[in-house]
């Protein structure tokens, strides 16, 4: 089945579309943190970012820098916060939030690692990310 995002790009879903081009696609958050919140997605429906093939994930990211750089102008923030959360919706999206201080985007909690947990886990994972 189509996500709403696809029926979005056929058309059969309207947003408030921003920019696109040949293989994206920037529209306003229908529930946006800030006013200005954008999704950037590749037109092309791929559930989860690293399934896109590299010049994809090039192509997403050089969108995504072409939206925030305009989005910047045109609201006149200090800085666009990027974030890729992945579980919202099955279909690859960038969320662009305009913002002046960082309390304007709800930042994730620590999830309560001392020092010692977190050498530990660097401990455990390190050995996938030899050679």
């Amino acid at each position: 089945m189509a996500s709403i995002f696809s029926k979005i790009v056929a058309g059969e879903i309207p947003c408030h579309k921003l920019w696109e081009d040949d293989q994206h696609l920037a529209f306003l958050d229908i529930r946006p943190v800030q006013p200005g919140h954008t999704l950037v997605i590749p037109k092309r429906e791929v559930a989860y970012l690293f399934d896109l093939e590299p010049a994809e994930h090039a192509a997403l990211w050089e969108a995504a820098r072409v939206v925030a750089a305009r989005l910047k102008e045109a609201t006149g923030c200090e800085r666009v916060v990027v974030s890729v959360v992945g579980w919202e919706v099955p279909h690859v999206h960038v969320h662009l939030v305009p913002t002046n201080h960082i309390s304007e985007f709800p930042f994730p909690g620590a999830c309560g690692m001392d020092a010692d947990a977190i050498a530990a886990l660097a401990d455990r994972l390190r050995p996938a990310f030899a050679g």
